[in-house]
């Protein structure tokens, strides 16, 4: 039997807690009650049912050089245009650099857009917020993540999560700021799922899906029973006292852990040795490797943090000197490790089919002066830089944008981190002229009003 005893007091037969099961990992955030929550269902937050539209929104978290990468000006002076020498791909409008061989094979299937920018503070906070979510904070308000907007307007399509971070959010990168991966003003119940481990490791589990610590296998039997009585709950909470007492995240949390889907679709272990072979056993691969069977699944929306810090790890924040990385740091380390995972699940998902469907976005919070500094990197702008996108309904094989000589400005097709998210939206069905309950419960538009997808990529 379920008990309720108090408002956040809940225990079910065996005497475990609502608090003892929540302690375990991210699902101890509590956001809306039930009732608050079919209020916002009400809303507008509709499954879609065999809507199968999915992202993967890989984050370069510390910004890439794009005179290093995708945007390279070998006719510029030596100190701009860097060590690094072009390749051609299989497309013949594409060049790009030679630290990324495996891309040069695969560029038929993304698109490169080289004319980002904003006009923002040049810190890493700044940027993670408005190329996710399309704004600057201000004000006190939190825009939430896209992929919160996401499953907020489409729900879930099971017991999976909507929306899911790898390997974890983002940590500390030097501003003290909101990185905007959260669900900002829609409340903790839209929060997207952490993962908060490395599944490249040989014992990697998902905490979440574990029972607390203490538990054993009959009282976690016993907790699988229960499950029938909150999905119940939650069905007819209209009528039932204790479901409007029980908060949205209480009745996911009893879903997620008793799921046999929810496990294997965590499960690497069901992949064979040569598919995890194929993605790189390192962090970054197994993401992205684990988005694909997420999405598989019926996950909506995976963000895919690179790194998690720029501080003390080599990440592709090369500013030449300790705690940062250098730019043989970047090449040796860093591009290999990239280069093997974006190419492994590109090609993954288009031979399952899967690539028309799912959007792989890989965004990054500015990019990187166009002059060498004299520690032999190079330093934050935000002035511009490159980003790109395969799939989901995006023509492959494109250019937008153009810098000028030097990377340092957009020479043709400036676009903004709103219009990034926009086309994220886009590509995803949803309409970017809707709105969302905002702030003091006035509608809060999905993006700013006036703001286009980037069409030359649909």
């Amino acid at each position: 039997m379920l008990s309720i005893t108090g408002r956040g007091s809940v225990t079910t037969c065996d005497g475990i807690t609502r608090r003892d099961f929540l302690q375990v990992g991210t699902l101890g955030a509590l956001g809306l009650s039930m009732a608050k929550f079919a209020e916002l269902q009400a809303a507008g937050a509709q499954p879609t049912g065999d809507d199968k539209k999915a992202c993967i929104l890989i984050f370069n978290l510390g910004a890439p050089s794009q005179l290093d990468t995708w945007d390279m000006k070998p006719d510029a002076p030596r100190e701009i245009r860097g060590p690094f020498k072009p390749i051609r791909t299989n497309n013949p409008d594409i060049q790009i650099s030679e630290i990324f061989p495996l891309h040069a094979k695969i560029a038929d299937k993304f698109s490169l857009v080289r004319s980002c920018y904003h006009t923002a503070a040049a810190v890493h906070d700044t940027g993670h917020q408005m190329m996710q979510t399309g704004r600057l904070f201000s004000g006190g308000i939190n825009t939430p993540h896209a992929g919160c907007a996401l499953e907020f307007l489409k729900g879930r399509r099971s017991d999976l999560p909507a929306n899911v971070i790898l390997p974890q959010p983002m940590g500390n990168t030097g501003g003290g700021l909101p990185h905007g991966q959260d669900a900002g003003f829609l409340g903790k119940s839209f929060d997207p799922f952490a993962l908060n481990a490395d599944p490249s490791q040989t014992d990697f589990k998902v905490p979440d899906l574990l029972p607390p610590q203490g538990i054993g296998e009959a009282r976690l039997q016993r907790r699988r029973e229960m499950r029938a009585v909150v999905d119940d709950a939650v069905r007819n909470f209209e009528g039932s006292q204790g479901a409007q007492l029980m908060d949205a995240n209480f009745a996911s949390a009893y879903r997620l852990m008793t799921s046999s889907k929810a496990r294997e679709a965590f499960d690497l272990g069901k992949e064979p040795l040569k598919v995890r072979e194929r993605y790189g056993l390192t962090r970054f691969g197994q993401s992205c490797l684990l988005a694909r069977r997420l999405v598989e699944a019926g996950v909506r929306f995976v963000t895919i943090n690179t790194f998690i810090t720029v501080f003390d790890e080599i990440t592709w924040d090369i500013h030449g000197s300790k705690p940062f990385t250098s730019i043989n740091g970047m090449r040796d380390i860093v591009a290999p490790m990239y280069d093997q995972g974006y190419s492994a699940l590109i090609e993954d998902l288009h031979q399952r089919g899967m690539l028309s469907s799912t959007l792989v976005t890989n965004l990054a919070e500015f990019g990187r002066t166009p002059k060498i500094n004299p520690a032999g990197g190079r330093d934050h702008w935000p002035q511009c830089w490159t980003v790109y996108f395969a799939g989901g309904g995006v023509q492959g094989g494109r250019v937008v944008g153009k810098s000028d000589d030097i990377g340092g400005y957009p020479a043709e097709r400036p676009v903004k981190p709103n219009e990034i998210v926009a086309t994220i939206y886009k590509c995803l069905g949803l309409d970017i002229e809707a709105h969302l309950p905002g702030p003091n419960g006035r509608p809060f538009p999905l993006v700013d009003f006036g703001t286009e997808p980037i069409r030359e990529l649909l």
